[in-house]
C-alpha cells in the first residue's frame, strides 16, 4: 500500500513538471515532451547522491526555499482577504460542495501529510550518529527530530495554504467570458483557451498560471512555473529515498537506488505519457486530484503502524508513547478513515451505474477490513508488548549490543 502511494506521488511529480515545462516555453514544449523530460530527473538525483546525503539535503531545502519564495510571490501579489483565510482554515465548512469540492478537500490531507514521508521522517534517524546506550543523548536527539519534522510540516502546509488562498482569491467566482476578456486585453497567447461564455471557471495548474499571467503579469505565470518545478524536483527525492526505507524495512530488498528510481519513474510515466499523448492537460489535472485522494486513502496504512511501534516498551524502552499520545493519535487514524469513507460515499451517490455502485461498495468493504485487520494485528502486538516483562531487559541489552565497536570477535 505504501508503495503505491509512492508511485502516485512520483505520477504527480510527473505530471507537475511537464506542466511547468509546458509553461515556461509559453507552450513550445508539448505536454508529452515535458513528461519525458522528467527521465532526466533519475540522473539528477543520482548525480547529486553520489556526494552524500548531507549535500542532497541540502539541494532540497533549496527547492523548498524556491517554492516558498515563489508560492509566496503568488500569495503577496494576490493578498486574499486575511480574516476569510483563518476562518476557513479553522472553522470547516463548505456550502454548495459537489464531489469534486470534497475529492479536492480530501486531496489536501494526503498531499500535505503524504503517508511514505511519515516513514521517511522516522528512517532518516539512522543518518544521525547517536549513541544509543545513553538516554540523555537520545533524549536529545529525539527533541531535535521533532523539530526538526515540525518545521517541515509546517512549511509544507503554509506552502499548500498559498497556493489553496490564491486560488480562492484570484479565480473564485469569475467566468470564461471576464477572463477571455482580460487575458485579450493584455495580448496573452493563451486568451483563445477560454470560451466566450458565462460559465464558470474551471481552474487547474495548467489554466491557473495562465490566468495569473493574465490578471497580475507575464512575471507571475513563470514565478508560478518555476514553483511547480521545485515541487516536482523535491517530490522525486522524498518518493525514492522513502520507497528505498520501505523496501528495506517490509520486504528486505536492497535495490539500488538506481533501480528504485526506474521502476517507480517507468510504472510513472506510462500512464502519464498515454494521459498526455492521447487527452490533454484537463485530464492531467484530473489524474492529479486523484491521486492527492489515493495518498489520503493511504495515510492510514502509514499512521496505524507508526502509532503502534512508537507505543511498544519493547522497542522504545522509557521513550514509548504515553496515554495522551496513544488515545489522540487513534483519534486522528479514525477521522482520517471516516473523511475516507465519506468522500467515496458522496462520490458514489452520484453515479448513476448500478456497476460502479457494486465496485465501490465491495472496494470499501476491502479497504475497511484492510485496516480493521492491521488495526488487530497491532493491537495484538501492544498486548503481547505490555504483558511481556522481559521485553524491557532483552531490549537493553540489545541496544548494548549493537551499539559496541565492530571487532573480529
Amino acid at each position: 500500500m505504501v508503495e503505491l502511494a509512492i508511485i502516485g506521488s512520483d505520477m504527480q511529480e510527473v505530471i507537475g513538471c511537464a506542466i511547468a515545462f509546458h509553461l515556461l516555453s509559453s507552450g513550445r514544449i508539448p505536454l508529452w515532451a515535458g513528461v519525458l523530460i522528467t527521465i532526466i530527473d533519475t540522473f539528477v538525483f543520482l548525480f547529486l547522491d553520489k556526494y552524500g546525503l548531507r549535500k542532497l539535503e541540502a539541494f532540497f531545502a533549496l527547492l523548498i526555499g524556491i517554492m516558498a519564495i515563489t508560492f509566496g510571490y503568488e500569495y503577496v501579489t494576490v493578498s486574499p482577504d486575511q480574516g476569510q483565510l483563518l476562518k476557513g482554515m479553522f472553522v470547516p465548512y463548505c456550502e454548495g460542495c459537489g464531489s469534486v469540492q470534497l475529492s479536492q478537500a480530501v486531496g489536501i490531507v494526503g498531499a500535505v501529510i503524504m503517508p511514505h514521508n511519515i516513514y521517511l521522517h522516522s528512517a532518516l534517524v539512522k543518518s544521525r550518529e547517536v549513541d544509543r546506550s545513553k538516554r540523555k543523548e537520545v533524549r536529545e536527539a529525539n527533541k531535535y527530530f521533532f523539530i526538526e519534522s515540525t518545521i517541515a510540516l509546517f512549511l509544507s502546509f503554509l506552502i499548500n495554504v498559498f497556493v489553496v488562498a490564491v486560488f480562492a482569491e484570484a479565480f473564485y467566482g469569475r467566468t470564461n467570458q471576464e477572463v477571455y476578456s482580460v487575458c485579450n486585453e493584455t495580448g496573452s497567447p493563451y486568451s483563445q483557451m477560454f470560451p466566450m461564455n458565462n460559465e464558470t471557471l474551471e481552474v487547474n495548474l495548467y489554466i491557473g498560471g495562465v490566468v495569473l499571467g493574465c490578471f497580475f503579469g507575464p512575471a507571475a505565470l513563470y514565478i508560478w512555473a518555476v514553483g511547480i518545478l521545485a515541487a516536482g524536483q523535491s517530490s522525486t527525492m522524498t518518493g525514492t529515498y522513502s520507497g528505498q526505507f520501505v523496501m528495506e524495512g517490509f520486504l528486505n530488498l536492497r535495490w539500488s537506488r538506481f533501480a528504485r528510481v526506474l521502476l517507480t519513474r517507468s510504472i510513472a510515466i506510462a500512464p502519464t505519457l498515454l494521459v498526455a499523448i492521447f487527452q490533454d492537460v484537463q485530464h492531467l489535472t484530473g489524474m492529479n486530484d486523484f491521486l492527492n485522494v489515493l495518498q489520503s486513502m493511504q495515510l492510514p496504512f502509514a499512521l496505524i503502524p507508526i502509532l503502534t511501534f512508537t507505543s511498544l516498551p519493547s522497542l522504545m524502552n522509557e521513550f514509548a508513547n504515553g496515554l495522551v499520545f496513544k488515545i489522540g493519535g487513534g483519534v486522528v487514524i479514525l477521522i482520517v478513515c471516516v473523511i475516507n469513507m465519506y468522500f467515496v460515499v458522496v462520490f458514489v451517490t452520484e453515479l448513476n451505474s448500478v456497476w460502479l455502485y457494486v465496485l465501490a461498495a465491495f472496494l470499501c468493504m476491502a479497504y475497511l477490513a484492510f485496516v480493521g485487520y492491521l488495526v488487530w494485528l497491532c493491537l495484538i502486538a501492544l498486548g503481547v508488548s505490555c504483558l511481556d516483562p522481559t521485553s524491557k531487559r532483552e531490549n537493553d541489552t540489545t541496544i548494548l549490543i549493537e551499539q559496541r565497536p565492530e571487532s573480529d570477535s
